[in-house]
């Protein structure tokens, strides 16, 4: 279903069923331990939260990743090629797009596509106003499912999914695997995946990143509840819980928790959810990845890995592969 607005983009909006939703937030926190979706984070106070973890001083991942885009982006277009559709899964503020849309040569259409839709639609209007050659096309959807692309005025050559900031470490290996079999079908024939990822590296810069001396990320984690909260009628006090981000080596992963500071029962839909003293609920994981694990995890999902463009320390990779085309 299309919605005409005042901005001039045009949005796409899949179905989404707060049915489901709820759902599965109740199935999440009935499993021990107990768990919410990463995808709940998304509403516009957690775009907005995340927006400014992306600026602080001991989250590397967003300056070292746009750093290795600036350095590499004349090789990066000239991979993507002329007259692309570029998809970008999970857009958010679309800061690293930008880069990209400076850059690329004839593109058929930018197609972001987030679960936030108010969030979505103005970051959209932001990109049309600043390039206005560029048709801009934004789908609000959960796009760890299959959905409908948007017909663009002109026919692209290839689809080019775009997913940055190592978003892909937030699933687990079998959720990411089908992520990718996802961006495997929306690639279509002669498609292709450009994606960010974080490297494996020492203990202590990973967990600083995830606990910042501001607490933004604790602000961030704690707006999950919030979120809960407003969408489905649950009661938690935020006050109640506190965040939490460790890092499992042989997980090869942070994290995330936010833990009951007391004895407490949280309703949601009626149905009673009890806490004892210090249990968590497991809110993200952010996996991080060898170059030859993550090359093996993609050729699974059908992409095969074209080019590797990465910062100096290799704390950070970008990666373009390519659709099998079998």
């Amino acid at each position: 279903m299309s919605y005409a607005l005042k901005s001039p983009v045009l949005l796409t909006e899949q179905d989404d069923d707060a049915t489901d939703n709820l759902c599965e937030v109740l199935a999440g926190l009935g499993q021990f331990p107990k768990f919410i979706s990463s995808k709940f984070f998304y509403d516009v106070r957690g775009s907005e939260l995340f927006d400014k973890i992306c600026e602080l001083p001991e989250y590397y991942l967003t300056r070292t990743e746009i750093g290795i885009m600036r350095r590499y982006v004349v090789e990066i277009t000239a991979a993507i090629g002329p007259q692309a559709s570029l998809i970008e899964f999970g857009s958010g503020s679309s800061m690293k797009i930008r880069i990209l849309l400076e850059h690329l040569e004839l593109l058929a259409a930018y197609v972001p596509v987030d679960i936030s839709r108010d969030y979505l639609v103005a970051a959209a209007d932001r990109i049309q106003r600043e390039f206005p050659l560029v048709e801009v096309l934004p789908v609000a959807a959960d796009f760890t499912q299959p959905f409908e692309l948007p017909d663009p005025k002109v026919m692209p050559v290839r689809n080019v999914v775009y997913f940055p900031g190592s978003t892909i470490g937030n699933f687990s290996p079998d959720a990411a695997q089908n992520l990718l079999r996802v961006m495997y079908g929306e690639a279509g024939e002669n498609g292709a995946l450009l994606i960010g990822i974080d490297r494996q590296k020492d203990r202590s810069e990973l967990e600083s990143a995830y606990n910042d001396s501001a607490g933004v990320t604790a602000e961030f984690n704690l707006n999950i509840l919030r979120r809960i909260n407003r969408a489905f009628g649950a009661n938690f006090d935020l006050s109640r819980f506190r965040h939490r981000a460790i890092y499992n080596d042989a997980a090869g992963r942070i994290e995330m928790y936010l833990d009951s500071v007391c004895e407490q029962v949280v309703i949601i839909d009626g149905q009673k959810i009890s806490f004892t003293a210090g249990e968590a609920i497991l809110t993200e994981h952010c996996h991080k990845y060898t170059l030859e694990g993550f090359t093996e995890m993609a050729g699974s999902a059908g992409f095969a890995v074209h080019n590797i463009w990465s910062d100096p320390d290799e704390k950070f990779s970008v990666l373009y592969c390519l659709r099998d085309q079998v």
